[in-house]
């Protein structure tokens, strides 16, 4: 009875050993199917290829300070009280108008005091020409002594000059007297009156802003190799990618036909400093904004976008391309369809594509889909975008 058990037994644990045996097989038959599979299988990608294109170079600035070169203030040069204001905030104003009248009480009275001064500088005068004339007819007959005609001739000359004295004193007066009107610096708006009708000011004292912000400028520094590109006159345009040139710190008046936040400002190269053709690491470019649409002021704005007016011809590729804002490496596709990590170096761009400085060769095809999870040597499938062949 103990024989069929123990065959009955042997044959499970055979059969049981087989079920193990096979199953091992079928998961090392699946892990090297499934391994073989994941060599085999290729990512879907676009890309585009590295080509010479035209581009309109832009440069996003963060912050920009707008600054005037035509501010100055109307300032009293006596003292006095303000008896009459002429013009208002935003009045348009051109240079030497009177803008402020003054009053100084005391200008009259000195004036009327030089007056009869001179009066009786011109009556001593008149009598120590008549003495002097007088001895010198004595003289010419040796009918008088020469002490007598030096005398007579020492007051003649005294005179003369106690009459201009007095004529210089009235001279002052009367521009002391002028200067009661108050006349704009430049031609320009009254950005700001600090003194209204009545007010006491003492002579130094700024009593009105005048601003001609038609035109604007601004600077910043620029690495050498950037600077060589441009040139003293070369245009641009400037936007602004926020609303706030909308806020006024002056109150400035619009000129018709401004399009507001949509507005785009002529600006050229005002000057480069140092000058292109003396060595330096940095320079300094100043631009020219047109503002005569009376829309920016002297103030820092934010978001500025300044774009060439000029296409120029660079090796380029997708902004899309670059796998970071560092923007100095991109995946390549190479020959074998896979995709390969490579720094480069960029230059400007145009909001769509980027200067390629170095690190890759015109041709060369970009991965522009996501670069989240790429890695190198990754197997792909590049269909080219904007219209690459």
């Amino acid at each position: 009875m103990k024989k069929p058990y123990m065959v009955a037994l042997v044959l499970i644990v055979l059969f049981a050993g087989a079920m193990i045996a096979y199953g091992a097989w079928l998961n090392q038959t699946g892990e090297n199917q499934i391994m073989e599979r994941m060599e085999q299988r290729t990512i879907p990608l676009q890309g585009a290829k590295a080509q010479v294109r035209d581009i309109y170079p832009r440069l996003a600035l963060e912050t920009i300070n707008l600054y005037s070169e035509e501010m100055a203030d109307a300032v009293a040069l006596i003292d006095g009280r303000v008896e009459q204001i002429f013009v208002s905030k935003n009045s348009n104003v051109q240079r030497g108008q009177v803008i402020f009248t003054l009053v100084n009480d005391d200008i009259p009275l000195k004036i009327q005091q030089a007056e009869s001064s001179i009066a009786r500088a011109e009556a001593q005068l008149a009598n120590a020409r008549n003495n002097y004339m007088r001895y010198t007819r004595l003289m010419e007959r040796d009918a008088t002594s020469r002490e007598k005609f030096d005398e007579a001739e020492a007051n003649f000359r005294a005179s003369e000059a106690a009459l201009k004295e007095a004529q210089t004193v009235k001279a002052q007066l009367l521009v002391q007297s002028a200067r009661q009107d108050v006349t704009a610096p430049i031609d320009g708006e009254v950005l700001i009156l600090y003194r209204q009708q009545g007010a006491y000011v003492q002579a130094g004292t700024p009593i009105a802003l005048v601003g001609n912000f038609s035109r604007l400028f601004f600077s910043m520094p620029v690495e050498d190799s950037n600077a060589q590109r441009l040139a003293v006159g070369d245009s641009a345009e400037l936007s602004f990618t926020n609303n706030k040139i909308l806020r006024k710190a002056y109150d400035t008046d619009y000129a018709a036909g401004n399009r507001g936040d949509a507005e785009v400002f002529s600006v050229h190269v005002r000057e480069i400093m140092p000058a292109l053709n003396e060595p330096a690491t940095l320079r300094k470019i100043v631009w020219e904004v047109d503002n005569r649409v009376g829309l920016l002021e002297q103030q820092a704005y934010s978001g500025a976008i300044l774009r060439s007016t000029n296409p120029r011809k660079f090796l380029t590729v997708p902004l899309a391309a670059m796998i970071d804002t560092h923007r100095n490496a991109v995946f390549v596709a190479t020959g074998q369809n896979t995709i390969e990590r490579r720094l480069v170096r960029t230059g400007v761009d145009d909001g769509e594509y980027v200067e390629i400085l170095s690190g890759l060769r015109e041709g060369e095809i970009v991965i522009t889909s996501a670069a989240e999870g790429l890695e190198d040597g990754m197997k792909v499938t590049v269909t080219l975008i904007g219209g690459d062949d």
